[in-house]
């Protein structure tokens, strides 16, 4: 029996040699499983360190509130902090925090809206962020890669230098103070859009075209804020890539057989250009939210951004390690999902990097 087991590991390594590619995914989801670790492990303590006592401010919360009057008794106190993960050195704290995300899916009570779970009022905000943010970044990335490679395609032309130089001065702009800028213009100068709020409040959330409507009128304003800003990004990188390429012998001989320049410039120039985009992108999420942040903040948009900042205001631990995590969780799964197709769509990527 011992000797089975002792072979299993030696058949398994002569496998995986067999199987390039099988080896190459095996070691990227090692690899992104110690990242995950290691991040959440980071966010934890950093968050922890806070100066700051969460469970003070929530009693007397409760105090002002009038939901409870009597004397914060030591059992009471001791209660809430064994309720929140809070009892205990922060070692132990970090163990069970673990174990109730890893084995019971807990993310424990929220105090923004207590009793009610930290993953439910993340879960509650998070297709607010994913509608504006997911679709706002995939635009920006997709004009930007399109526009970019017309940019660098046409390059000396007037058109395309004023496109460019438009982006060189514009694309280090925040989101949040284009934001302002497009509020004060289109909200308050010429009172065409809202300026805050998700949607309309008189209308019931549903499926008929009023409100969804008011859902595409309301989040237009955030939503250009991150295009354009966007847009002008990815405009620039695409470009930088485009014109070393331009000057390929591959480009020329293309020419050389008559092809048509729109065929060159999709088939054979832009491919070599979008492959580093799809990574860059992977890579540029975790920057967008932190944009997103002060963007759902101006506008009152519902979503995991103004969340995090009213967690943060109240130190409620649970909710801000929960939408902290999930942003580490989906930046780091997209850059794993990219890493494994990249073999596959470009050969000059080896299985061994």
């Amino acid at each position: 029996m011992s000797s089975e087991v002792a072979v299993e590991p030696g058949r398994m390594r002569s496998w995986l040699a067999a199987h390039p590619l099988a080896s190459y995914a095996v070691r990227r989801f090692g690899l992104y499983l110690v990242e995950l670790w290691g991040a959440v492990t980071v966010a934890f303590f950093f968050f922890r360190l806070i100066p700051g006592d969460p469970i003070q401010t929530f009693i007397q919360t409760l105090q002002q509130n009038y939901v409870y009057n009597a004397a914060a008794s030591a059992a009471v106190i001791e209660r809430y902090r064994s309720e929140f993960g809070l009892d205990g050195n922060l070692f132990l704290q970090y163990l069970h925090y673990m174990y109730r995300v890893l084995f019971q899916q807990d993310l424990g009570p929220s105090l923004l809206n207590y009793p009610t779970p930290a993953q439910d009022v993340i879960m509650r905000a998070l297709p607010w962020t994913v509608g504006l943010l997911g679709l706002s970044a995939v635009l920006a990335w997709v004009i930007g890669l399109l526009v970019g490679a017309l940019a660098g395609w046409r390059r000396g032309k007037p058109g395309a230098d004023l496109v460019t130089n438009v982006a060189i001065a514009l694309s280090h702009v925040p989101y949040y103070f284009l934001a302002l800028i497009l509020t004060f213009i289109f909200a308050y100068q010429l009172a065409w859009l809202p300026a805050r709020s998700a949607y309309n409040a008189r209308l019931t959330p549903g499926l008929s075209p009023e409100f969804l409507f008011s859902l595409l009128k309301y989040g237009l304003l955030p939503s250009l804020s991150i295009v354009v800003i966007g847009v002008f990004s990815w405009l620039l990188s695409t470009r930088m890539l485009m014109v070393p390429v331009l000057g390929e012998d591959y480009l020329t001989y293309a020419q050389a057989k008559g092809l048509r320049p729109r065929k060159i410039l999709t088939k054979y120039a832009l491919r070599n250009c979008y492959l580093p985009q799809v990574t860059a992108f992977g890579i540029s999420l975790g920057f967008i939210f932190n944009g997103n942040v002060l963007v759902e903040q101006l506008f009152n948009y519902p979503g995991l951004g103004a969340t995090l900042v009213n967690a943060i205001q109240i130190l409620d631990f649970n909710t801000i390690l929960g939408v902290t995590n999930l942003a580490i969780f989906a930046v780091l799964t997209a850059n794993l999902i990219l890493d494994l197709l990249l073999p596959l769509l470009d050969p000059r990527v080896k299985y061994w990097r």
